[in-house]
């Protein structure tokens, strides 16, 4: 079978053949415009400062935490807004994938019953390799009524991935890391090509085409918590695009810089579920790809024509980064703007 086409050109090939869905050219010139001010400040080393969550090293032990939460990152959304999963941690109650995050660490601050050791090694492939489903509904447990969702694919892929990172790479995400020889795409495909949950794909208008969005996502990650430095020194970061869920396309929309049909926007209003590979589904994700470069592109001829210098790079993950914590920061301004409702293990 043919690869398909890279995210970025299956993102373009979307948007240039989409029917519901649109990227509107003044909405991304508006967008960049009032993205600009903090655009120029954006560094890597803030994925760690702004989200008490992520772990603060920049070890193997990070890097595996790393990899099990981009492996299990997908469908937090709820069936309704007012009964969430939910995980107490430190203090405070998360939801969505946060409560994800504050699991996994509550899993490794746990006593164990034999109190020969601190904490369960749940981001060890050994232990979640043979973990048991019973064990993964206790490790995830909610501390409200609502479970997190497909708890049996998220059992199911913890055990494939446990096994294949036994099996490939030594237990270590650090090995497949370094494997990458310091190139993201190279590290996007060594995943995709060995961990079959990580494969996002979709026909489209008769091209195969890739949306990955947990693979690249890992990566960015990667580069994040390396903090662009050493195995993490990725000189083609810029090669990722966003990437590609159910909250950014709403924050574009709110933006300005995306639109849909009328059609589908009754559908999104009535919560109508769409498939993932569904041609609406896939119009949804393709054009926020494609819309989410061309603010990069613009922010970058913004910042030149000032004259302006960044801080630090400026790129597709990172503005996916401040789109996502801007959305939400302004969850309340974006409540009439519907989210599109997808149930898969791709995000």
């Amino acid at each position: 079978m043919d690869a398909p086409l890279s995210p970025r050109e299956s993102a373009r090939f979307v948007a240039e053949n989409s029917r519901d869905v649109l990227v509107d050219l003044e909405g991304v010139r508006r967008a960049a415009e009032l993205l600009l001010p903090a655009a120029s400040a954006w560094r890597v080393e803030q994925w760690k400062a702004l989200h008490e969550l992520n772990p603060r090293g920049s070890d193997e032990a990070a890097l595996n935490w790393v990899f099990l939460v981009d492996t299990l990152n997908f469908s937090f959304w709820a069936e309704q807004e007012e009964r969430k999963c939910g995980v107490r941690y430190g203090g405070r109650a998360y939801t969505g994938y946060w409560a994800l995050c504050a699991a996994v660490n509550r899993a490794l601050d746990q006593e164990s019953l034999n109190f020969l050791f601190k904490g369960i090694p749940i981001t060890s492939a050994s232990y979640y390799a043979t973990v048991t489903l019973d064990q993964v509904r206790n490790l995830f447990r909610s501390d409200t009524a609502v479970p997190m969702p497909l708890i049996e694919e998220r059992h199911r892929i913890l055990n494939e991935t446990g096994k294949i990172l036994l099996d490939k790479f030594g237990g270590s995400f650090l090995d497949c890391v370094q494997k990458s020889e310091k190139s993201a795409q190279k590290l996007m495909h060594l995943v995709v090509e060995n961990f079959p949950s990580y494969r996002d794909v979709a026909q489209f208008e008769g091209k195969r085409i890739a949306f990955y969005k947990r693979a690249q996502i890992l990566v960015a990650d990667t580069w994040s918590v390396l903090e662009g430095k050493g195995d993490g020194c990725f000189e083609d970061i810029s090669s990722i695009t966003m990437f590609a869920d159910y909250r950014l396309p709403q924050i574009l929309v709110y933006l300005g810089a995306l639109k849909y049909s009328d059609e589908l926007l009754k559908k999104l209003l009535r919560g109508e579920m769409l498939s993932n590979g569904d041609k609406q589904e896939v119009e949804i994700r393709g054009c926020s790809i494609w819309c989410v470069e061309l603010i990069r592109d613009c922010l970058l001829e913004l910042l030149e024509k000032r004259g302006e210098k960044p801080q630090g790079e400026i790129n597709s993950v990172l503005l996916d980064f401040y789109l996502w914590d801007y959305a939400r920061d302004h969850r309340d301004d974006m409540r009439g703007i519907p989210f599109h409702h997808t149930r898969c293990i791709y995000y």
